[in-house]
């Protein structure tokens, strides 16, 4: 009987040591860092300075190399009325080529009259002078082009234009948070995390495809863009 109470004390000063040596578990986990997260936009408007057309040219012949020689002759035909307004021929670049063989249905019955080969050329040209724009558009019809996929405008040298909408949008972030904090009855601590980027930027355009058109140089408006740049920023708040 003593021999078995010595044991159970001994087993309950054991357990009060390991008990002792164990850390202290706290009532609640590390508090989480009150935040604020905010955004703000930039936006910069631009009169463009070029402009890009999509130029297409397709020819068809029973024949593919007859297909392929008429497309050539065409292609050329515009790559020198280009030149002789002053677009250079680095500004002249081929974005797609296709030959494929087709078929011609009758519309009545739906069935095939005949095939042929077609034979697809596009190129991108950059238009520098803008004034010259309608009459590059007139030339390269006239020249032999019969699809013009559409016109965007841009603006050459980009970087100072988003540096200053980027360092709009900052600032509107920054200002939206510290009306957000006074109304709230909180302040700003410091910047946590902090991330940039461009937003949706529309560009004015012209769309044509296989229009016709006068002698009269084409009236293009270039209208104006912009440059939009969003931010993001977290705070820390007291």
């Amino acid at each position: 009987m003593n021999k078995k109470l010595n044991l159970i004390l001994v087993s309950v000063v054991v357990i009060g040591l390991l008990a002792a040596c164990s850390p202290s578990v706290t009532g609640s986990s590390e508090e989480s860092v009150r935040s604020l997260s905010v955004s703000g936009t930039g936006r910069v408007t631009l009169v463009p300075d070029i402009a890009t057309i999509n130029i297409g040219v397709r020819s068809e012949a029973e024949v593919v190399t007859e297909a392929l020689d008429a497309n050539t002759a065409q292609a050329n035909a515009i790559s020198e009325a280009l030149q002789s307004l002053g677009v250079e021929e680095k500004d002249i670049q081929t974005s797609n080529f296709n030959v494929y063989p087709a078929e011609r249905y009758d519309p009545m019955t739906g069935q095939v009259q005949g095939r042929y080969f077609a034979v697809e050329n596009t190129v991108n040209v950059t238009v520098r002078d803008l004034a010259s724009l309608g009459e590059v558009l007139s030339a390269v019809v006239d020249a032999g082009a019969n699809n013009i996929y559409g016109i965007s405008f841009d603006v050459e040298d980009r970087e100072a234009a988003v540096a200053e909408a980027r360092n709009l949008a900052i600032a509107d972030a920054r200002a939206n948070a510290e009306a957000i904090a006074a109304d709230a009855g909180v302040s700003l601590g410091e910047l946590i995390n902090i991330s940039v980027s461009s937003g949706s930027t529309p560009i004015t355009y012209y769309d044509a495809k296989g229009a016709a058109y006068s002698e009269a140089a084409v009236p293009i408006a270039a209208g104006t863009l912009s440059i939009i740049m969003e931010a993001y920023l977290t705070y820390g708040i007291q």
